[in-house]
């Protein structure tokens, strides 16, 4: 096996799996290899069987400090050999970003158990993928790790205020809408590559909150609107219902908006508007763009001290005399890229 792909089989850590039985009752009743009390209480509160409004999500996926989740929920038809369970989820966790390759992986876990009413399929099915990449069943159908790239994951969603690293919330009531919307933001800022930045299901809960606070600046989804009147807990605030946006006051200074931002924002909609383009295509044109606003830093940065990097000289900075807003980004742009003396 390539080394890539060996690499690649490592990412998962477990398998789990949640029964609503027909009393009404939801229990974590399985896993592989093993799970915290605290990952356990947070995957119950995220698969929808724990809803009061019973409305069924397919596939919710998110992070919690480090540790990706996905979850597919199924109903179980009456034909099943799974008499006492009217619905069931099926949780995997992982270290990466690829809502697709779990997605499609749950579904075959899905129609294992629907099948045979036992984990032990599952857990095969599991190990095989795990060591080898692979598991095929001709009823169930099959799975190929690799067949899935992570950068196409980074790609996915339609491209439609990141590059300072603040803290963004969203809220809509249905999770679907949020996690559509946030898994497309980090491609805003392509240079960095990063996807951790991303928490795409929170609830309002303290543990959930103190973890996310701990980032210095993340995309966190909500579906609970009470969010709207937590101001620490963002610096923008996305209501994609109402598609408003809302900017925290102690945000305003670094958020002012200045011909670069304008320009930004003309270039995103321009992009996004033009039916020519692909959504890959949109990504390039921003990351092309954010490719210029780094060159309008060169001047203003020299090599740091120990050599190792270069850091932004304020000085030249304001002697260049930009408009208010234009200087500031580009100091709070330089903060966010770690380019500060320190």
């Amino acid at each position: 096996m390539a080394a890539a792909e060996a690499a690649d089989t490592q990412l998962m850590l477990g398998v789990g799996l949640i029964e609503k039985d027909t009393n009404g009752e939801v229990l974590w009743v399985w896993c592989y290899p093993s799970t915290t009390a605290t990952l356990r209480n947070l995957l119950l509160r995220k698969c929808c069987l724990t809803d009061e409004n019973k409305l069924l999500h397919p596939f919710v996926f998110g992070q919690y400090r480090r540790t990706w989740f996905y979850i597919t929920t199924i109903e179980v038809p009456d034909s099943s050999v799974l008499q006492k369970v009217t619905h069931f989820s099926i949780v995997l966790t992982a270290k990466d970003f690829n809502p697709e390759k779990y997605a499609a992986f749950t579904r075959i876990l899905c129609r294992m158990y629907l099948k045979h009413g036992s984990p032990v399929k599952m857990m095969e099915s599991y190990i095989a993928v795990l060591t080898k990449g692979i598991c095929q069943s001709e009823e169930n159908g099959s799975f190929l790790s690799k067949d899935f790239d992570a950068r196409k994951a980074y790609l996915a969603g339609s491209i439609k205020a990141l590059m300072l690293k603040k803290r963004i919330a969203v809220y809509h009531p249905k999770i679907e809408a949020v996690q559509e919307f946030t898994r497309t933001l980090p491609a805003l800022v392509w240079h960095r590559q990063d996807w951790t930045i991303l928490h795409s299901y929170v609830h309002l809960n303290a543990d959930e909150l103190e973890a996310l606070q701990l980032c210095t600046g993340y995309i966190a989804g909500f579906v609970d609107l009470e969010v709207s009147n937590r101001p620490d807990l963002y610096d923008v605030f996305v209501n994609l219902a109402d598609s408003e946006i809302t900017i925290a006051p102690l945000a305003k200074e670094a958020m002012t908006m200045g011909k670069l931002h304008k320009e930004i924002g003309q270039l995103i909609v321009q992009s996004a508007e033009d039916p020519e383009k692909s959504d890959s295509q949109v990504i390039q044109d921003i990351a092309l763009k954010t490719r210029e606003i780094f060159t309008n830093l060169a001047p203003f940065s020299e090599v740091s001290d120990d050599g190792e990097k270069r850091v932004l000289n304020l000085e030249a900075l304001k002697q260049k005399r930009f408009p208010p807003a234009t200087e500031n980004f580009l100091y709070h742009l330089a903060a966010a890229e770690q380019m500060l003396k320190i």
